[in-house]
């Protein structure tokens, strides 16, 4: 490790204060944007999924008229005095969190540096750009992929014809909240494994060992995160082994570099 002089309590919990004050000032900053252009937001990004013409049902289209999505009968109401402010404060503040994230990552650098060796900071760029990428990858197939199948069969799914799909917005908006969000989050498992290995807490053996249980996971996180048909459940599952395959090389690379081998610990 480098030479530094030796950082003590206060001066991690300085920097940690720093670090999460930059975080939420840059959050801050994303969520006023969002705020002040939150009907722009609404009609064009959050409703889309909802309307037969979004991209992802014309791409299904093309694909076969099977699968054309000809209606969504589904309205979006608001029940509760607050709930509309609410929704925008809110829509705003998650919005804000996107559009922060990789200079969050940054300030996750800049934190966490003081503790690496020297050969290890050079890599501070690349680590930067990779879970930025990683992360706005999941929120894309979140919102392009997820969101559409789920709002397209649960707009579509009738116990009888008596009921009508009014839905409340607060639930509308925690489908899409909550779908995108995770998929970002779940896309940064490369990320999150490498920090695991350079622990020593799993190794690329333990991964192939247990590709199996990680399969059976990975179904029933697709299970919860997509509507209940395979096929939903098969397009989720598919680039969430890929993202298991490539965390499996990753930690590999980790370990033939620092040697580290749960197995002999």
């Amino acid at each position: 490790m480098s030479e530094q002089k030796e950082m003590n309590i206060i001066d991690h919990l300085n920097d940690l204060r720093k670090f999460l004050f930059h975080s939420a000032l840059a959050v801050a900053v994303g969520a006023i944007i969002i705020a002040i252009n939150i009907r722009f937001v609404y009609d064009k990004i959050i409703f889309a999924p909802k309307n037969p013409d979004f991209i992802t049902y014309r791409m299904f289209c093309k694909i076969s008229d099977a699968l054309c999505i000809k209606k969504i009968p589904i309205n979006i109401i608001n029940r509760s005095m607050s709930g509309q402010f609410s929704a925008h404060i809110w829509t705003s503040i998650i919005f804000g969190v996107i559009i922060a994230f990789p200079y969050i990552i940054y300030e996750l650098w800049k934190f966490i540096k003081p503790a690496l060796y020297d050969n290890e900071k050079k890599y501070g760029l690349t680590f930067i750009i990779t879970s930025s990428f990683l992360f706005i990858l999941g929120i894309l197939f979140g919102y392009y992929v997820i969101t559409p199948l789920s709002v397209n069969f649960l707009g579509n799914y009738f116990v009888t014809s008596e009921i009508k799909n009014n839905i409340d917005l607060s639930s509308y908006n925690s489908l899409v909240r909550t779908t995108v969000l995770a998929n970002g989050i779940v896309f940064e498992m490369p990320i999150i494994i490498y920090f695991l290995a350079k622990m020593g807490l799993v190794d690329d053996h333990f991964l192939k060992q247990n590709r199996k249980y990680a399969l059976i996971i990975i179904l029933l996180l697709a299970a919860v995160i997509t509507p209940p048909d395979i096929v939903s459940q098969i397009i989720v599952a598919i680039p969430l082994m890929i993202l298991y395959e490539i965390s499996i090389y990753v930690a590999k690379i980790v370990g033939q570099k620092y040697g580290t081998d749960i197995t002999k610990a």
